[in-house]
């Protein structure tokens, strides 16, 4: 009986000290989160007269294991991984859709690029897969490159025939192997191929815009 008794009041204490946060507080540091940015536009970009062109850019399908906030790494045997404790700034989906925006906005000449199409009415649209978007370690030894893989299409929005397809690959290998180094090594890869996108696409509108 008196152990009992013993037991039940040393609840308040143990209840008083989960109230107050020390008892389960984790001590794991919070996830470093990269931003994804497009290289700057060129010089001379705003030269060249708009192509009369509105655009809507989708939101990109992804291959599995790439549809998440997490930085993707793929082993020598094939195993494919996260870094540890860093994150991209949002979904990855939406992190590329906003991406490629930019990209358009930066390096093509189209009068409007927006990555909503239900708010802004767009007569053309384009597609991105992601085949690839990690980093590839090709031994223990080596330093990991960055391989980004996309195809893409471009339609018509008013009866959705396809006005091209194209596609794009880059492999940008990290300086260091270090994760900022490595996500560096990620934003040249992806800019390079997003650049390729936005020229293939905008010469498909170009020869649309002649055709009329």
């Amino acid at each position: 009986m008196n152990r009992l008794i013993a037991i039940m009041s040393a609840l308040p204490f143990l209840c008083m000290t989960a109230c107050s946060g020390s008892f389960f507080q984790s001590k794991a540091a919070p996830p470093t989160i990269y931003v994804l940015s497009p290289g700057a536009a060129p010089a001379d970009s705003g030269a060249a007269a708009a192509i009369p062109a509105d655009l809507a850019v989708l939101k990109p399908r992804l291959r599995t294991g790439l549809e998440s906030d997490r930085i993707a790494v793929l082993y020598p045997d094939r195993r494919l991984d996260y870094f540890a404790d860093a994150r991209w700034s949002g979904a990855l989906g939406d992190v590329l859709q906003d991406f490629t925006v930019q990209e358009f906005r930066a390096h093509s000449h189209l009068r409007t690029v927006n990555g909503d199409a239900s708010v802004f009415s767009s007569a053309y649209w384009l597609e991105v897969e992601v085949t690839d978007f990690q980093a590839e370690y090709a031994s223990a030894a080596a330093l990991p490159t960055v391989h980004v893989h996309l195809l893409a299409r471009i339609g018509n929005a008013g009866d959705r025939r396809i006005l091209g397809q194209f596609e794009a690959d880059s492999r940008q290998p990290a300086a260091e192997n270090r994760l900022s180094a490595i996500v560096d090594a990620y934003a040249r890869a992806a800019d390079t191929a997003f650049t390729a996108i936005a020229g293939r696409a905008e010469e498909s509108l170009v020869k649309v815009s002649e055709t009329r």
